[in-house]
């Protein structure tokens, strides 16, 4: 038989860019047998554009990496450099979120659940919620877990209870848990009761020393509690925002006043308690990484603490760095960033991949967390005095439409990629193409890519030396997986 030789040469258009594919194949009489050369490595990848015509959306063209080689910028992958192991991606679970999502039908509801935290292929694969401990802003009413009238208190905590949340947040919890029972959930409380503080308000004020005890005690009930309810609390913040006194509920709790309430209270209650649930410090801005660093500099609260959890409303990504290289064996948590409602899907899809994933995870990151999972067409329920502009990843109006947000797909990008367990793997950042890699427990590779220039970039990806080209739009981002 004659040889022939067959090119297959495919011009496609990715993602605004063209990629050249070939690959050649010999038809002819075999005469030995050899050893057939390794296949190469398919890439699938899936894309999110600014105009909002790709969201999430995979992509027909399989991309092959080859040996060939060009003069394009070039991300190359790098599995011997190993850094952190990723606890999970996600959403705060807020009491008005679970009030709007639990308003839905019920085969409505079960399916939209299934879609967040299941693990088939339509589903975003989310692995990590935090939660209030009491109310947040984001809730209909503000409440504590021990709310007592005026001039009483209950030392003794023998009016403890969840309040709202027995109704909305811990039946829809038990529902999430039972499709995906290794979810990671963390606690954070907006305020304490009111008896508590100093100065009797759900906004503002301190909690008053007399009472570090009865609070210590007040989330060691929790925790208990909640696992009593099939509820696993993995880790918990003392306060959120602390340096943030104007919310509703809030309070004001120093680096020096949250290390003495740990040291003295809380880390010993738990230690008593045999509970495991990880103590997380801060839970605030990037502009004062000196306010972790005062707790961990303790030398008497560090034994108890497990990390330091950040959000970045001021300051810069970098400051998880600046604590986790101080303190290279305490883990490093980024628990909330907004999306609000004058902000545009283009620009918050940049910033946020950029920032808030790709920047967190290579800041040293366990999770990555957007607030708000759900509100409805208003942006309630939200409390007196809460955020009346903050939009959630879905927006469940009147009549049971969702409609699917920027911060779904933000999240979206890694959550469905991305399990626990994961750990993020080299990559280098070339030009204007931010870029976070990771490697699964079932040996997959992943690669976070967000093109934060105003104009398409075609790029490498480089991989065991070899490569792919493909091409991404002006702040567009596409996960590839191979």
């Amino acid at each position: 038989m004659t040889i022939k030789n067959i090119k297959l040469t495919l011009l496609v258009l990715v993602a605004g860019g063209l990629a050249k594919c070939s690959s050649t194949k010999d038809l002819g009489k075999v005469k030995s047998v050899q050893a057939a050369p390794p296949e190469a490595t398919e890439v699938n990848f899936w894309l999110t554009t600014v105009d909002q015509s790709a969201k999430l959306q995979k992509q027909p063209l399989k991309l092959v990496f080859s040996e060939t080689t060009n003069s394009n910028q070039t991300i190359e992958v790098n599995d011997s450099q190993r850094f952190q192991t990723i606890e999970g991606f996600g959403f705060s679970l807020t009491g008005g979120s679970a009030q709007t999502i639990n308003k839905l039908e019920k085969s409505k509801k079960q399916e939209l659940l299934q879609e967040l935290f299941g693990s088939n292929n339509n589903s975003i694969g989310i692995s990590y919620l935090r939660i209030s401990i009491g109310a947040s802003d984001l809730n209909e009413t503000v409440f504590s877990y021990d709310d007592m009238p005026v001039g009483e208190t209950d030392m003794k905590l023998e009016h403890f209870g969840f309040g709202p949340d027995a109704t909305d947040v811990i039946p829809l919890l038990k529902e999430i848990i039972a499709i995906n029972p290794s979810i990671k959930i963390m606690g954070s409380p907006w305020s304490p009761p009111v008896w508590m503080k100093d100065n009797g308000s759900t906004i503002g004020g301190s909690l008053q020393p007399k009472y570090y005890q009865v609070y210590a005690n007040y989330f060691v009930k929790y925790i208990q509690t909640m696992k009593s309810e099939g509820i696993i609390i993995d880790a918990m913040t003392p306060q959120n925002e602390p340096l943030h006194p104007g919310n509703n509920p809030s309070m004001y709790m120093t680096a020096l006043q949250q290390a003495d309430f740990i040291k003295n209270n809380l880390g010993p209650a738990f230690q008593a308690a045999n509970i495991k649930t990880k103590i997380v410090v801060y839970d605030h801005n990037c502009n004062k990484p000196e306010y972790p660093l005062t707790i961990l500099n303790d030398p008497k609260a560090l034994p108890y603490v497990a990390g330091s959890a950040f959000h970045l409303y001021e300051g810069d990504i970098s400051a998880l760095s600046t604590v986790h290289d101080a303190y290279p064996n305490k883990d490093v948590y980024f628990t909330e960033q907004y999306t609000g409602s004058e902000g545009s899907f283009g620009s918050d899809l940049k910033w946020m991949v950029k920032n808030v994933v790709i920047g967190s995870m290579r800041n040293w990151s366990k999770n990555a967390l957007s607030w708000g999972l759900a509100n409805d067409e208003f942006y309630k329920p939200y409390t007196p005095g809460g955020c009346s502009t903050c939009k959630g990843a879905l927006i469940i109006d009147k009549n049971g439409t969702i409609k699917r947000e920027v911060g779904y797909y933000i999240i979206g990008h890694a959550s469905k990629f991305v399990p626990e367990g994961s750990v993020r793997i080299g990559s280098n950042i070339s030009g204007n193409l931010h870029n976070v890699a990771f490697k699964t427990p079932t040996g997959k590779t992943v690669l976070l890519v967000e093109n934060d220039g105003e104009t398409t970039e075609t790029f490498n990806i480089k991989h065991n030396q070899k490569q792919v080209t493909t091409s991404l739009n002006g702040g567009s981002v596409a996960t590839y997986v191979w």
